[in-house]
């Protein structure tokens, strides 16, 4: 991996052509005429530029960060050590889920950029969702990248040293911390400058969520769980637009929200983003049958999500526990075993409530936050939208309040979905 050298300057196609061309492994790979080589600036999400370079033998994907936050400008500063905890994270998710994110080829901490692999031709997940696409392997490999990314980096697999060690190599990332805690679980619910929504017809559902104290309470219980909880290391922002697939393949990219924080929250931004697809569905062109199927499909992921990496997960504790938490040595015997058990059993289940939450605040935010889902942005005419978000709030507040009490099984989300799924909300306007 390189390292480079020198001041930080945002590189645009010449720059970038000239950067490259000096990287004796890339010109191998790319080919050996660099003025040759298309650079395509692709970068559609909301921090960053990312260009697919290709040259007559091959490609690859960069990502370089800018020092703002592009969706909004400059007025919005941001570190670049971002990129640096990107990179700290995909190289510890490459070790702990070997193939399910893009192999790095090259970095440069001084310039904030990352050098991939070019993923084709994979589309990103949302995009395909949108389109009505079904995924078979996207179970399977999701669940085996969160509970082995989740696993071992937890108390549970970890010396409490070498936990505590992973804990302060991220710390720094506060700042992709505090847009989290900011714009997940606090603007949504008060009168925030870049809220928005689906005016005039959410009005009323937004004036709601700002009064709600019940609400209030719930997403600030979990706000705190988000900024005290450092259970495992979490990619931090894992959702449809960050996963990549084709029908045979998955990869999760662009993990610089990387922290040490609650296992749920990556579990549940999963599981919110499934859901949001599925309310999503209603406002697309499809058929009847077209939509059943899907709607079918999408649910039924959701459940299997779930129940795999619970699954999973429970498997890596009983086979590869060697963490400082629950030493076995407290548990000889059949009595200790069957109670070591039976706690496991209590563990996943708050896991599952806080799960359940996560994902609530997760679907609020792309409501009514800064930024939103095209799984609703895509469907053009704004009162149908509107109908399909309204059906998703409803969901979430009741995922997020009543979580423990309502919600005991994944079969409980599933289920109060499908009752949601073509009720007629009042809109304003």
């Amino acid at each position: 991996m390189g390292q480079g050298q020198g001041d930080y300057r945002i590189l645009h196609e010449a720059a970038l052509r000239d950067y490259l061309a000096e990287q004796p492994d890339l010109v191998t790979l790319l080919g050996a005429e660099p003025v040759s080589w298309s650079i395509t600036e692709v970068g559609d999400g909301n921090l960053n530029l990312v260009f697919i370079v290709k040259g007559d033998r091959g490609g690859v994907a960069v990502k370089q960060a800018l020092p703002y936050v592009r969706l909004v400008g400059e007025s919005w500063p941001l570190p670049l050590s971002r990129a640096h905890y990107e990179y700290l994270s995909l190289s510890k998710q490459a070790q702990l889920a070997p193939g399910l994110v893009p192999a790095l080829l090259h970095h440069n901490e001084a310039l904030a950029l990352t050098v991939m692999e070019l993923l084709e031709p994979h589309i990103i997940m949302r995009k395909g969702m949108v389109a009505g696409t079904q995924y078979p392997r996207f179970v399977d490999d999701i669940t085996s990248f969160m509970a082995r990314t989740l696993f071992f980096t937890s108390d549970l697999a970890l010396s409490a040293a070498e936990k505590k060690q992973g804990i302060a190599a991220f710390a720094g990332n506060h700042a992709l911390c505090k847009i989290t805690e900011d714009l997940i679980f606090t603007d949504p619910y008060r009168i925030a400058e870049q809220n928005r929504w689906t005016s005039p017809y959410l009005d009323a559902l937004a004036a709601e969520l700002r009064e709600d104290m019940e609400l209030h309470v719930a997403v600030s219980r979990l706000k705190l769980k988000f900024m005290a909880s450092p259970e495992a290391l979490l990619h931090g922002d894992l959702h449809t637009g960050s996963i990549m697939v084709t029908d045979g393949q998955t990869r999760v990219i662009d993990p610089e929200f990387a922290f040490y924080g609650p296992m749920g929250f990556d579990v549940g931004a999963v599981l919110a983003n499934l859901l949001m697809a599925y309310f999503a569905s209603a406002g697309h062109e499809r058929s009847p049958g077209e939509r059943q199927v899907f709607e079918d499909w999408v649910l039924g992921t959701v459940e299997q999500v779930w129940n795999e990496f619970a699954r999973k997960f429970l498997e890596l504790w009983r086979d590869e526990a060697a963490g400082d938490a629950y030493p076995i040595s407290l548990f000889a015997g059949e009595k200790g075993a069957a109670r070591l058990e039976a706690e496991r059993q209590a563990y996943m289940r708050r896991l599952f409530t806080d799960t359940v939450g996560f994902a609530a605040a997760k679907t609020i935010r792309r409501i009514f936050g800064l930024a939103h889902n095209i799984d609703f942005e895509l469907i053009e005419d704004p009162k149908k939208r509107a109908f399909s978000e309204a059906r998703a709030v409803r969901l979430a507040r009741g995922l997020m309040v009543e979580a423990a009490a309502a919600f005991r099984t994944i079969a409980d989300v599933t289920g109060a979905a499908r009752k949601l799924r073509d009720w007629m909300p009042e809109l304003s306007g």
